[in-house]
């Protein structure tokens, strides 16, 4: 069982079920935004499905498509693409050019500019410098079924749209790439240019 807080401090307070693995959030990601929609204050802009804290920085040409929940404080650069079911947390930042795609991105996280983050749960105080990746998918391989490695066991996910689980107070270097499944503890370091494949090819 994998616990979403031992990763993310902050999580519970997103979502109290610690007995929910961090595939079966993205999946259902749609219904837990939904809840939180229709729970937030007059503080937010509410057009549609997406609400904006009052605060946020919103620049040019950002498109939102889908359900989008961006907290306070947060920064969007130009031309960013956040495609829901998205969270954005206080004081995030997201860089120019970035895609966020189906994702949860806790407090005070940088992503820079040039990023995709896909179906993944980034925790607090998270950098990504510019051009790294979070995939998602295995396009190369013929069985496309996510399984994540933890605490030495494999463990199959039952889906094929999986990114990453990064804890509290990583740094992810310029153009590394986080293979679909990847889990990484608190304060882990990805150098740039670096590939994380957790687990053996197939």
């Amino acid at each position: 069982m994998i616990v979403i807080n031992h990763f993310i401090d902050s999580f519970s307070s997103f979502i109290p079920d610690q007995n929910i693995q961090p595939w079966e959030v993205i999946k259902t990601l749609e219904d837990i935004m939904d809840r939180k929609l229709s729970h937030l204050t007059d503080d937010f802009v509410i057009q549609e499905s997406c609400a904006i804290h009052k605060t946020v920085i919103v620049e040019q040409n950002v498109t939102f498509k889908g359900l989008v929940i961006i907290d306070e404080g947060a920064f969007i650069g130009a031309n960013a693409y956040i495609r829901g079911p998205v969270y954005i947390g206080k004081n995030v930042k997201i860089g120019p050019g970035s895609e966020i795609k189906q994702s949860i991105i806790f407090d005070e996280t940088a992503v820079a500019h040039f990023n995709y983050i896909g179906n993944s749960i980034i925790g607090c105080r998270v950098n990504f410098e510019a051009g790294s990746i979070c995939a998602n998918h295995y396009n190369e391989r013929k069985d496309k079924e996510i399984s994540v490695l933890f605490n030495a066991k494999i463990i199959k996910t039952g889906t094929q749209k999986f990114g990453s689980l990064v804890g509290d107070d990583s740094k992810i270097g310029a153009n590394a790439v986080l293979s679909p499944g990847t889990l990484l503890a608190k304060e882990s370091i990805v150098k740039r240019l670096e590939l994380v494949e957790q687990l053996p090819k197939t």
